[in-house]
């Protein structure tokens, strides 16, 4: 049966905080394969190879199908475990994320490190950016002068995401809906246009819409 939304990252994301002077840095990445993953870890190990610990955890497939954590060198169930552990709650795959610790000379115990590990990948994944990933349509709307500002006004705050718009003779503009949405935002189309209204179904795919707790 297909999937037709899962969360992943937008794009890799940065962001560092300082707790009892150490220096911490989440860094996360979308990853489609394992591959990519072990890729992203090995660039941030590079960029970062003076730091004392780089933790990680991925999550490959839209079914967890691999997960994969380290502590590297912290603590056992300190680092890796407390990482991985966020991203399951924010239910995110397709995904890798890095935090890299610059000791500061003072000790954090076990229960402070899986505190700022989990803070690490919390960061990490704001910085990035959680997107839903929906199977979604893309159309084509063409519509005369006269319509288009009536239809502009609507689908500024219809479910669905503009593209592009071209002003030639008409007014031709591309958007993408979610599937599910699909049916009645054309029928709002056609309603707002009063028929005056030509649309185009132009494929599909996976696309990118705000993780929003109610959406």
């Amino acid at each position: 049966m297909e999937t037709l939304s899962y969360k992943t990252l937008r794009a890799p994301g940065e962001r560092e905080f300082i707790i009892n002077k150490s220096r911490f840095i989440g860094q996360g990445a979308p990853c489609r394969t394992e591959e990519e993953a072990l890729a992203f870890l090995a660039q941030v190990r590079a960029r970062h190879k003076d730091a004392n610990h780089n933790c990680y955890a991925y999550i490959i497939g839209r079914n967890m199908g691999i997960m994969r954590y380290s502590d590297d060198g912290e603590p056992g169930g300190t680092a890796g475990l407390p990482i991985i552990e966020v991203m399951k709650a924010r239910g995110v795959v397709d995904c890798a994320v890095v935090v890299t610790r610059y000791f500061g000379g003072v000790l954090l115990g076990a229960g402070g490190l899986t505190r700022a590990y989990a803070r690490g990948s919390k960061e990490a994944l704001d910085a990035a950016g959680v997107a839903v990933m929906e199977m979604s349509c893309r159309h084509l709307v063409e519509v005369d002068y006269a319509t288009w500002q009536r239809l502009s006004y609507f689908l500024g705050s219809a479910p669905c995401r503009l593209e592009d718009t071209a002003f030639t003779d008409r007014v031709t503009t591309a958007l993408w809906v979610r599937r599910r949405d699909e049916a009645q935002l054309l029928a709002d189309i056609t309603r707002v246009c009063d028929g005056r209204v030509e649309t185009l179904p132009d494929g599909e795919r996976y696309f990118p819409w705000d993780d929003k707790p109610d959406d």
